[in-house]
């Protein structure tokens, strides 16, 4: 449950609310197309899987599927939009994809919604 909070709660806070206010707003989209869809559905699937999915992980309901976007998410944050960065550019996306991949193996756990709906 701790690491569904932590994870899911810091990655709404802290990196999908911004991204959502910049999709709902009036400015043009300003955002990287790390894998050539655009940039309005690259930040539409960012805030897709920054908000809704993190949000998903914190209540702990569909937690080994709302990880899998949120794995892709950080991976190409780390691995391609980072790319050619120094390490140290790259490690907040790869912090945060490994209780990503733990979660998707795993699942929500015993203090979970999806648990308590199966009881």
């Amino acid at each position: 449950m701790l690491l569904r909070v932590v994870f899911g709660g810091l990655m709404i806070i802290n990196h999908g609310w911004g991204k959502l206010l910049r999709l709902v707003g009036d400015e043009p989209i300003k955002f990287a197309d790390p894998i050539g869809l655009g940039k309005e559905i690259s930040l539409g699937f960012a805030v897709f899987s920054e908000v809704l999915c993190a949000l998903f992980i914190v209540l702990g309901i569909f937690t080994r599927y709302a990880s899998i976007p949120l794995l892709v998410t950080m991976l190409v944050a780390a691995f391609i939009v980072h790319g050619d960065d120094p390490f140290k550019e790259k490690e907040a996306a790869i912090l945060f994809a490994v209780p990503y991949l733990i979660l998707m193996l795993t699942g929500g756990g015993k203090y979970s919604l999806e648990n308590y709906i199966k009881k």
